[in-house]
């Protein structure tokens, strides 16, 4: 059984831009030699620049999906992105743990854009029902912010607010720090099993809407290093690095437009993650 490719599955919206969503996490499962499953929560149409419609599934075609696919896949680790509704996340929250399913859980709530992504009502929804499953958070500052109630304008805020995640949800937080202004460095921060690192890399001079899907990236690189067996550690350095790369790597798709892309993974030597 040596041969058997790893599967992961990704929960999330469809981005007819491609840079984010489904589209990103495919191809991000399938760069790491992951053999890629997805159920689709909604259709957006969109491009780097703007979100112009969303059409949200029904929560019973949602449910569906995720039940035939691990009905047949055994699918090693899984992660969420927009899930738009509470009742959307009731039902994944309701087959991911009957299912044990291992899960990262992205809590996509609004695009890079500043489109709605995720209901007001449903944000308790998916703090009360899908984060308590989750293994590992990977929020964003204002996701943060959203789900402590509180500002994070300082790197001990950032510090205390992954700590205070974890303690309240036991799981596992990567707090990504790319809304922060650095000075040299990209640095995230870790809380696991209640200790905390700093997992960093060099910052990427960004232009126009090149960082769009980042946060899908690396969630995805990070489900794919798992279901791979890779360590926490493993997984987030390479997942980091991926990000990185793939940034530094943007290419042009017109004279105005930029985007992140798959540059395979040797920038790992760059990436440090250290514990505080």
């Amino acid at each position: 059984m040596n041969n058997v490719k790893p599967a992961a599955l990704t929960i999330a919206g469809s981005d007819s831009g491609g840079g984010a969503g489904i589209q990103a996490d495919l191809r991000t499962f399938n760069c790491f030699n992951v053999y890629g499953c997805s159920v689709i929560t909604a259709v957006t149409a969109q491009n780097p620049y703007e979100v112009r419609r969303i059409d949200v599934l029904s929560p019973d075609a949602v449910k569906v999906q995720l039940e035939t696919v691990l009905d047949a896949i055994p699918v090693r680790w899984a992660k969420t992105g927009m899930l738009a509704n509470s009742n959307i996340i009731e039902r994944v929250a309701d087959v991911a743990g009957r299912n044990k399913l291992h899960l990262v859980v992205d809590p996509v709530m609004v695009s890079t854009s500043g489109a709605k992504l995720l209901e007001d009502s449903a944000v308790s929804a998916l703090q009360n029902k899908l984060f308590p499953l989750a293994e590992w958070l990977t929020p964003n500052i204002p996701e943060a912010e959203l789900i402590c109630q509180s500002k994070l304008e300082t790197p001990g805020d950032l510090i205390d607010a992954a700590a205070d995640i974890y303690r309240k949800y036991k799981c596992n937080v990567i707090l990504k720090s790319g809304h922060a202004i650095h000075s040299g460095n990209a640095e995230d921060v870790i809380c696991h099993q209640g200790e905390i690192f700093l997992l960093s890399s060099p910052s990427v001079e960004i232009s126009g809407n090149t960082s769009h899907g980042t946060g899908c990236t690396l969630s995805s690189a990070i489900t794919a290093n798992l279901a791979s067996g890779k360590t926490w550690q493993e997984a987030l350095v390479t997942a980091k690095a991926f990000v990185y790369s793939s940034l530094r790597n943007s290419v042009s798709l017109s004279s105005k437009l930029k985007q992140m892309y798959p540059a395979g993974n040797n920038c790992q030597s760059q990436v440090v993650l250290k514990g505080i």
